[in-house]
């Protein structure tokens, strides 16, 4: 079993296992890193809630899937509504996001997914870090929130159960900190029975899915609770092992010698075009809000 009284700690992951219900999962959490990476752009509040939410479930489908150097993007791109493109990726513990929207658009607390993008989808793509290939999932902008949509991929087109549960709290004056929470029931094959999508019921993952369903956003989002003891008042009647996973930093990627490299593929006639007066080629990342003068 777990202890209570392990100290909190800002941005990072945990994963864990309960070994005799076929489960595993990670919780995250986001404080430090996740108010870098919004202070780029001054987005209204209920978009800041929004990206942060999305910086979170990368993490936490980051974190679960992807344990090397291979990177997991999430993307919604949409017409129709108040958000464009938002794209949120993590390789390794770096974690960058970035949101389009019409700035003229009215925003409020309690907009669901139709409002904020119109008609869209969520695409969740992870690179292999030892191939070329690429592994992709779409999901359609609809219900509540982002997290009910990834949350209904995973068990429809996967045929993987899955809880996900997220809680953003702060403001642009007292900084933000968000949290998530991934439950999944391991594929009945992975334990040695019969996969998970044949038999009709399934008592070990509705339990389970009855004590994390219990989990609220004050909780995931509760500076003074660690996640040791919040994976303790879960599953404290439950044999649980946690593995500490990556710690969550800012991880844009983005330097002039990168995109030197990238602006040198181009040839020279076209790289005239892009020069300016000066003689230096302009390249803004959105991701971090800076913009680059190169001499390509």
């Amino acid at each position: 079993m777990l202890a209570e009284g392990i100290a909190p700690t800002a941005d990072r992951t945990l994963g864990f296992m309960v070994p005799s219900r076929g489960v595993r999962g990670m919780v995250v959490r986001v404080d430090a890193t996740l108010n870098a990476i919004l202070a780029a752009h001054p987005y209204p509040e209920p978009l800041t809630r929004l990206l942060a939410e999305a910086l979170t479930l990368t993490a936490l489908v980051g974190a679960t899937m992807r344990q090397d150097d291979g990177q997991v993007t999430v993307q919604a791109s949409a017409k129709g509504g108040v958000v464009d493109l938002l794209a949120c990726d993590w390789r390794a513990g770096e974690l960058r996001g970035y949101m389009k929207y019409d700035a003229q658009a009215a925003v409020h607390e309690g907009m669901n997914l139709p409002e904020l993008f119109g008609k869209g989808y969520l695409a969740i793509t992870v690179d292999q870090v030892t191939s070329e290939e690429r592994w992709q999932g779409i999901v359609p902008l609809e219900g509540v929130s982002l997290a009910a949509a990834l949350e209904g991929w995973f068990s429809q087109s996967e045929q993987l159960p899955t809880l996900m549960r997220i809680g953003v709290a702060g403001s642009a004056a007292t900084g933000w900190l968000a949290g998530g929470l991934i439950v999944q029931h391991l594929a009945r094959a992975e334990i040695g029975g019969e996969r998970l999508d044949a038999g009709e019921q399934h008592p070990d993952w509705d339990h389970v899915a009855a004590l994390a369903g219990t989990a609220s956003a004050a909780e995931l989002t509760d500076p003074d609770l660690s996640a040791e003891a919040f994976l303790w008042r879960l599953f404290h009647e439950e044999q649980v092992r946690v593995v500490p996973g990556p710690t969550p930093v800012k991880g844009c990627r983005c330097s002039a010698t990168h995109i030197k490299e990238v602006l040198m593929r181009f040839p020279e006639t076209e790289r005239v075009g892009m020069r300016d007066d000066s003689g230096l080629i302009a390249v803004d990342c959105q991701f971090c809000s800076r913009v680059f003068a190169i001499p390509a």
